[in-house]
C-alpha cells in the first residue's frame, strides 16, 4: 500500500491547517517513483464551481516523487481533490482521483473530497490529551457519602452489589451506589499512573436518577455528590495537577422535576412555557418518547439566552470560578435544535462555541454523535464529535469475538466480525466525511458509559489490548471510560456502568492498566502519534500497520488481531531511516532493520500492538 498516492492534512502534505479567508496555501501529494503518473491537477470549488490548479514536481528521488500546488481557501471551508494523469498520449494512458477516502479510478461524489477550514482550530489541550470519563455514582465513595441521606427517588445500593440493567427494570435509572466528587479527588493518582490529562464526568447537576441527565436546575451541584463545594475542590485539585476538566452538559431537554419545566407545565401564560414543544391537548414532545426528559425548543430566543447565549447562560457560568471548567461535553448534540422541520441545530453549535471561547478563549466543546456527523463538525460549532461511527465500530468490528455477548446501543443486530480490508475502507470514508482536523480532534471511544464494554467485546485482554493501541495510534483523541484500563466488563451500557474495585485490586487486569499508561506515555512523547498523518503501509484479514508522518519523526504501528507471518514493507517508500521500538503490548520488541531494500516487521504468535521509530 506504500506505492498509493497519498496526501492528509497534516503538517507534511498541508502548509496550515486552519488558513485566514482569502489565503493561498501549498499543498503536497506524494506518489511512488515507479507510479508513471506524469500530471498532477488540484481541483477545488470555487463558489461550488469547479476549477483546476496545476501541480508540479518538486522533489524526487529513487523511491518517491513530491508534487506540490497551491490551494486558494476561497471559501471559509475549502474541498479539495487531486487529478493524477499517467503515461498522457499512450495507451495506457490512465486518470485517478486521489480523495480522502483513496484512490479512485471512477468518478466518486465530492463527499470524500479533502478540506480545510478556516475556522479555529480546537484548542492544543483537547487535542493532545488522554481524556477519561468518570460516571460519578459509580466511580468511587468518600467518607461523606455515607452521611448523606438517600433521597425517595433512589434504591440503594452496596458497592459490591450488581447493576440492575436488564429489560425495563424501573431500579436500572434509580439504583444508587453513592459516588461522590470527593471520591473523584481521592483518586486522582491512579489518573495521574493511566496518563490522563483531561477529567470529564458526566452530569453533576440534581437530578431524579443515578445518570442526572434529567437534571432539575443548572444552578448548582447535586447535594449527593457533595454539592458545589465538592465540585469546585475537584475543580481546584485537577487544575493544580495541570489538568483540564470537562462538563456535561445536556442542551435538547431537561428533566420533567426541572424548574423550568415544572412552570411551564403548571401554567400555560408561564414565561418558560415556549421553552418546550407543548401540544394543544398538554402533551409534550420529549427524548426518544421519554416522557421525563422533555425536549427544549433553542429555536425560542429567550431560551437561547438563559442556555446557551451570553454571560449569563448556563454554558457561560460554569467556566467562572468556582467550578472554571474548561469546556463542555454536549450531550446529545445531534438532536439538539432539530425537530421535524424545525433545525437550529448549527446556530445553536456556535452559539455554544461564541459563548464558551468568551469566557475562555481555549473552551473546547464535543457533540455527542453516533451516526454521521459530518454536516455538524465543519469548525465553526462543535470542534469534534464522540467518534463512534468513524473509529468505535469499525475497531468492534475487528476486534470483536464472535461469542461476545456484548450488544451495540441503536443497532438491531450484533456488530459482525470483519476483515481488515473492510475495516479499512470504513476508516477510510469515515476520515473523508469528517475531514482530518475535526477527526483528529474527536474522541476515539472504545466504549462509554452509553455502551458495552471493550473488554467484553474483545474478550481476551490480549485483544482489547490491540483495540487500546489503536485508540492512541490512530488520529483522534483517546478518551477512556474508567475501568477500561483495569478490564472491567459490561455487556450493554448501563451494565458497564459497574463500580471501580477499588478495594478489589487483586481482581485488577494491571497488565492492561500498564499498556494504557504506555500508550498514553508514547502518545505523549511522539508529535507523530498526536498530530502526524496517516499512511497505510499493510492490510490484511488480521493485521493493519500504518505510519504516523510527522516532520519530528514517524512512528510504525503494527496492530495484530491474531497471530500471523512476517510483513515485508519496502524501505525507500516506508522513509526508513531509525527501526527503534517505542512499545509492544505483547512480548519482546526487537528494533527494526533494513536488508536489501526491505524491512521486515516480525511474525506473530497472538494478538498485539508494536510501534517502532523510523
Amino acid at each position: 500500500m506504500l506505492h498509493e498516492p497519498h496526501h492528509d492534512g497534516s503538517p507534511l502534505y498541508l502548509e496550515h491547517e486552519a488558513p485566514t479567508l482569502g489565503w493561498t496555501v501549498k499543498v503536497r501529494v506524494r506518489t511512488a517513483a515507479s507510479d508513471p503518473v506524469d500530471q498532477v491537477w488540484l481541483r477545488t470549488t470555487y463558489d461550488a464551481e469547479p476549477v483546476f490548479h496545476a501541480c508540479g514536481p518538486v522533489e524526487r528521488d529513487e523511491h518517491t516523487v513530491w508534487w506540490e500546488g497551491e490551494l486558494p481557501v476561497h471559501n471559509p471551508v475549502a474541498h479539495y481533490r487531486f487529478l493524477l494523469g499517467t503515461a498522457s498520449g499512450t495507451p495506457e494512458a490512465d486518470q485517478r482521483w486521489l480523495t480522502a477516502a483513496g484512490v479512485h479510478r471512477h468518478d466518486v461524489p465530492d463527499t470524500f473530497d479533502f478540506r480545510v477550514s478556516t475556522y479555529a482550530p480546537a484548542p492544543d489541550w483537547g487535542r493532545d490529551g488522554v481524556v477519561y470519563q468518570v460516571f460519578p455514582d459509580r466511580f468511587a465513595r468518600s467518607a461523606a457519602a455515607a452521611e448523606r441521606p438517600t433521597p425517595g427517588w433512589a434504591v440503594p445500593a452496596d458497592w459490591d452489589d450488581e447493576v440492575v440493567f436488564e429489560g425495563s427494570d424501573p431500579r436500572t435509572p434509580t439504583q444508587l451506589f453513592g459516588g461522590d466528587l470527593d471520591g473523584v479527588v481521592e483518586h486522582l493518582d491512579h489518573l495521574a499512573e493511566v496518563g490522563v490529562s483531561v477529567v470529564y464526568t458526566t452530569p453533576v447537576f440534581p437530578g431524579e436518577s443515578n445518570h442526572r441527565y434529567n437534571a432539575s436546575t443548572f444552578d448548582g451541584v447535586d447535594p449527593l455528590l457533595g454539592g458545589d463545594e465538592a465540585y469546585a475542590r475537584l475543580s481546584t485539585a485537577v487544575h493544580e495537577r495541570g489538568w483540564r476538566l470537562l462538563g456535561d452538559l445536556t442542551t435538547n431537554h431537561t428533566g420533567d422535576t426541572h424548574e423550568w419545566f415544572r412552570a411551564a407545565a403548571a401554567d400555560p401564560a408561564s414565561p418558560t412555557r415556549d421553552w418546550y414543544y407543548f401540544n394543544h391537548d398538554g402533551s409534550y414532545e420529549c427524548w426518544m418518547g421519554h416522557g421525563t426528559l422533555p425536549k427544549l425548543n433553542l429555536a425560542d430566543r429567550a431560551l437561547r439566552s438563559a442556555m446557551v447565549e451570553g454571560p449569563d447562560s448556563v454554558v457561560a457560568r460554569w467556566l467562572r470560578p468556582p467550578f472554571a471548567v474548561d469546556g463542555w461535553r454536549i450531550d446529545v448534540a445531534n438532536m439538539t435544535g432539530r425537530l421535524g422541520a424545525i433545525d437550529v441545530n448549527h446556530d445553536v453549535a456556535r452559539a455554544v462555541r461564541r459563548t464558551a471561547e468568551a469566557e475562555r478563549p481555549d473552551a473546547l466543546v464535543i457533540g455527542e454523535h453516533n451516526h454521521d456527523a459530518s454536516g455538524d463538525i465543519d469548525g465553526d460549532g462543535w470542534h469534534g464529535t464522540m467518534n463512534y461511527s468513524g473509529f468505535s465500530w469499525p475497531v468492534w468490528s475487528w476486534v470483536r469475538d464472535p461469542a461476545s455477548p456484548a450488544r451495540p446501543f441503536g443497532r438491531p443486530l450484533p456488530v459482525p466480525r470483519r476483515p481488515g480490508p473492510l475495516v479499512l475502507r470504513s476508516f477510510r470514508e469515515w476520515l473523508a466525511r469528517f475531514g482530518w482536523r475535526a477527526a483528529s480532534q474527536s474522541w476515539n471511544i472504545l466504549g462509554s458509559h452509553d455502551s458495552a464494554r471493550i473488554r467484553t467485546v474483545a474478550g481476551s485482554p490480549e485483544v482489547h489490548r490491540v483495540a487500546a493501541g489503536l485508540q492512541f495510534t490512530l488520529p483522534g483523541v483517546p478518551m477512556l471510560f474508567a475501568g477500561d484500563e483495569i478490564g472491567l466488563e459490561g455487556v450493554l451500557g448501563e451494565d458497564s456502568r459497574r463500580p471501580m474495585p477499588w478495594d478489589r485490586r487483586e481482581d485488577w487486569d494491571h497488565a492492561t492498566l500498564a499498556t494504557y499508561a504506555a500508550l498514553a506515555a508514547a502518545r505523549r512523547d511522539h508529535d507523530a502519534l498526536r498530530r502526524g498523518g496517516l499512511r497505510w503501509a499493510h492490510v490484511d484479514d488480521d493485521a493493519l500497520v500504518f505510519v504516523r508522518e510527522h516532520p519530528s519523526g514517524s512512528v510504525l504501528v503494527c496492530a495484530r488481531r491474531a497471530g500471523g507471518p512476517a510483513i515485508d514493507l519496502e524501505a525507500g517508500l516506508l522513509g526508513f531511516a531509525d527501526g527503534t521500538p517505542v512499545l509492544a503490548t505483547e512480548g519482546d520488541l526487537a528494533p527494526l532493520t533494513e536488508a536489501g531494500g526491505t524491512v521486515t516487521l516480525p511474525a506473530a504468535e497472538g494478538p498485539g500492538v508494536w510501534l517502532w521509530r523510523v
